[in-house]
């Protein structure tokens, strides 16, 4: 049976993540230790709510140190929602805060307006396909979780804020926000983050879910 652990941090909706990785088939354990974090097959780093405040949980318990150095055993890690926004080395939600570092760049306000003018409602709350961005070849998604993944019937957010990577090679994939671009999933070598939950995705999130299991 495949191993997943999953951090425990105060910060996050944790049961609905471990009831659909148990769904694929998992032995998932949630912690806050140290040492089980280190020794985990794969880890996932869930998060709700603001970035200031997941981001100093995580410096209050150490476990920003126990991830970046997980993150550099070559072991998958997948951030979900503000798990995927504290990989970036800025937050911009309610003050200046400093994440994680993963990625350059900066989490930001999603856009709420048209360019004409009119309103965007904000936060983006619902189902929306994914897409590759327009300078990404084809087989970008070759080799990650969504390489096989229904994509057409989209995923669930929920978020006021997304990640903007200062390099546009760490965007796995786009959702569509009005005429804006958002950031929906980013990625470098075993480090892989979403701003959709798949815990809430339905059959297509159990599909991405699995693909991240047998990396």
């Amino acid at each position: 049976m495949t191993e997943c652990v999953v951090v425990d941090y105060g910060i996050g909706n944790v049961y609905s993540v471990l009831h659909a990785f148990q769904s694929c088939g998992a032995n998932v354990e949630l912690t806050s230790d140290h040492a089980k974090i280190m020794n985990a097959d794969r880890l996932v780093l869930p998060g709700v709510g603001a970035f200031g405040r997941a981001a100093e949980r995580l410096r209050e318990t150490g476990l920003d140190e126990a991830l970046l150095r997980f993150a550099d055993s070559g072991r998958p890690l997948l951030g979900i929602c503000v798990g995927m926004q504290l990989m970036m080395k800025t937050g911009l939600e309610f003050g200046v805060y400093d994440g994680l570092g993963l990625f350059d760049g900066e989490v930001a306000q999603v856009a709420n307006q048209h360019r004409n003018g009119t309103r965007l409602r904000v936060p983006l709350i619902g189902w929306s396909p994914l897409s590759l961005a327009a300078e990404h070849a084809p087989d970008r998604w070759n080799g990650t979780p969504l390489q096989d993944c229904p994509i057409d019937n989209g995923f669930y957010f929920v978020h006021s804020f997304a990640a903007k990577p200062t390099d546009p090679n760490a965007i796995l994939a786009i959702t569509k926000h009005g005429e804006t671009e958002v950031v929906a999933a980013i990625q470098r070598d075993n480090v892989i983050g979403v701003q959709f939950h798949p815990e809430r995705s339905a059959d297509q999130g159990l599909k991405f879910l699995d693909a991240f299991l047998a990396l």
